[in-house]
């Protein structure tokens, strides 16, 4: 495993474990997948996970596993603060509490501030005593470094940048996002600050391997050098020496083993001008197919409606690139039992307010269940919907 360091010196992995995405059976975290790919992460050198509060069950999962085997001291663990809850530092005091009780530790490697977005976050949260409980923590060193997550535009992110003596930040960052979000930008300035950027979404949750229009995977087919196209997205942000630890939300033995090789096998600035080529011949591929760009994170979640939002622009951007019985087969799984169609959507809102990517999701989801929810669907979801309660 590589290593970077941040700007005190520690050693970070540069294959960061995300843990917001642990596969779940019945409801619940699958606790012996968990605890394996974590532990094999651990033992083929990675050292920073990454959580939050309000990932369902993640925080209390790392906790025990850490805690089980014993290796608390030997990672750096990440988790977030929920900035949309608070009101007073009495609540940041009972939120903090919790989360180290889920984790089963005394202190907090790395605290962010969770999808800061605007430079107003910040203002109202220095409005009730932030500042001064971040430096109380500090102090006691129940928070060694401070920093914040971030969707939102690169001018807005250099604001927040530069409003605070942050230890880090966390950005949505890949070869599709390169110029937008924080963007190339914002991780230059940053890093011009001397502030550690950490990665999110590198595979922009998932797209950038699992529904590749087929123009991309020709690009990739026919390219002198081969490597799978998740390689070639960890590939192209590892090239960059602005970054410290790039987040995979892994979830599977060979995912992790991938990522890990991945990982030892990337050098800083290895990719050629003509890498560079092909890869924007493959965003143009899939800019031209792509419906809704969605990366699946599932903070829109739950619908009022039970609709399933990521499930269903996942299926809508799949008929585009992939055609109409490949979007039908995926539309059908992701609408059956406690989910709904998309026409259920009655336009609350609710979800809009929490999307990261600042989607019109009321205005996609009439658009997709147009498109998507034609007789056929109709007919196939009641059959399936049959054969499931038959299981």
């Amino acid at each position: 495993m590589k290593y970077r360091e941040d700007k005190y010196g520690n050693k970070l992995s540069v294959l960061g474990f995300g843990c917001m995405r642990f596969k779940k059976k019945m409801g619940r975290i699958n606790m012996d997948d968990a605890e394996r790919q974590v532990m094999t992460a651990f033992n083929k050198g990675v050292n920073y996970f990454d959580t939050a509060f309000i990932y369902p069950g993640s925080e209390a999962a790392i906790g025990e596993i850490f805690e089980k085997n014993n290796i608390r001291d030997k990672v750096y663990i990440a988790t977030k603060l929920p900035s949309a809850l608070m009101r007073s530092t009495e609540v940041l005091d009972k939120l903090f509490n919790e989360q180290l009780k889920r984790l089963r530790t005394d202190h907090i490697d790395f605290y962010l501030m969770h999808m800061m977005a605007d430079i107003k976050i910040w203002e109202r949260l220095r409005g009730i005593g932030i500042e001064k409980w971040i430096e109380d923590k500090k102090a006691c060193g129940a928070i060694r470094q401070i920093g914040f997550s971030y969707h939102g535009n690169s001018d807005m992110f250099c604001k927040i940048i530069d409003a605070y003596d942050w230890d880090m930040c966390l950005i949505q960052y890949n070869y599709m996002d390169e110029h937008t979000q924080a963007g190339r930008k914002g991780l230059n300035h940053a890093h011009e600050k001397g502030i550690p950027v950490m990665i999110m979404e590198p595979l922009r949750g998932g797209r950038l391997v699992n529904n590749l229009p087929s123009e991309a995977k020709q690009i990739f087919a026919e390219y002198p050098v081969q490597h799978t196209p998740a390689q070639w997205a960890f590939r192209w942000l590892w090239n960059q020496p602005e970054i410290s630890v790039v987040l995979s939300g892994m979830n599977s033995d060979e995912m992790v083993d991938d990522n890990i090789k991945t990982a030892d096998e990337t050098e800083i600035g290895e990719l050629t001008d003509k890498d560079e080529e092909m890869l924007k011949n493959v965003v143009r591929a899939i800019n031209a197919k792509m419906k809704v760009p969605c990366t699946g994170c599932g903070y829109c979640m739950p619908c009022p409606q039970r609709v399933n939002i990521s499930g269903t622009f996942s299926a809508y951007n799949r008929r585009s690139a992939n055609g109409r019985l490949a979007g039908l087969r995926e539309y059908v799984r992701c609408s059956v039992d406690e989910y709904a169609p998309a026409s259920a959507c009655i336009g609350c809102g609710k979800c809009e307010s929490h999307c990261p990517q600042a989607i019109e999701i009321r205005k996609h989801l009439k658009d997709a269940g147009k498109e998507l929810e034609t007789p056929v669907y109709k007919a196939a979801r009641k059959v399936y919907r049959v054969l499931r309660k038959k299981k």
